[in-house]
């Protein structure tokens, strides 16, 4: 797949997660208004930069003409950056930014480690003690609790250490989660676990996403061969910007 396909499918998914018809226009950001998006929280402001274009989703008719106003003043990639936003925007608080990986077969870099990987249902009990282990806020960014997939996971004698799986989203994609221990990162076993994970995704025809926040994490997308293509934020906006229908 070129990266113009790749980039095209990426944009789809979000658009349709945008709810409200949208298109990434080249050189800037479009905004819509669409209480509904799936591109942020409720009542929060959603920000996707793809490709050099990028599309804004806005609780309100208001927090719509902030973001307009916004979007003259700063390029897209500086819509993502949240110290530019604080200085031209009635910021409240953020989520993000974190950048979008996407990944097509020809280009995966499968991970092979000495340990074998186990696959396991999901929603069994096998996953538990891992998240409690990372703790909540690693467990949270993982997003492993809310995997639909098989979980691919390694152990330690009979403790799971490191653990990755996906959740489909709209338009056949695969959103990957990936979660180590603490006390055993550093060692590769997130990227072995993810290779599993990408694999069973590839072959079920999906095209496997991966949304990092943390270097580490973006180290594991680009040893694995994936591609980065842009990024996204979410933001809640003040004076009115997040109430619905202002």
């Amino acid at each position: 797949m070129t990266d113009d396909l790749l980039l095209g499918r990426a944009r789809e998914l979000w658009t349709e997660l945008a709810v409200m018809p949208v298109e990434f226009l080249s050189g800037g950001a479009n905004v819509v208004v669409s209480p509904g998006s799936g591109l942020c929280p409720p009542l929060w402001t959603g920000v996707v930069v793809l490709g050099g274009a990028g599309i804004v989703t806005a609780p309100s008719v208001h927090a719509a003409q902030l973001m307009a106003d916004a979007s003259r003043k700063l390029s897209h990639e500086e819509l993502v950056d949240e110290g530019l936003l604080r200085e031209v925007l009635p910021v409240l608080d953020v989520l993000g930014p974190a950048s979008l990986f996407y990944l097509d077969r020809v280009d995966f870099l499968p991970a092979h480690g000495g340990a074998a990987v186990e696959e396991v249902m999901c929603g069994g009990g096998e996953l538990a003690s891992l998240l409690t282990r990372a703790g909540e806020e690693d467990a949270g960014e993982s997003g492993l609790e809310g995997i639909t997939s098989a979980a691919f996971v390694l152990r330690e004698g009979d403790d799971v250490v490191a653990a990755a799986g996906y959740r489909p989203w709209p338009r056949s994609v695969a959103h990957l989660s990936v979660l180590v221990a603490p006390d055993c990162r550093g060692r590769g076993l997130a990227r072995v676990v993810a290779s599993a994970a990408v694999t069973h995704a590839l072959d079920a025809g999906l095209l496997p996403q991966w949304r990092a926040r943390p270097h580490p994490s973006k180290r594991v997308a680009h040893a694995l061969g994936f591609q980065e293509l842009g990024s996204q934020l979410s933001v809640r906006l003040g004076d009115g910007g997040d109430s619905a229908h202002r």
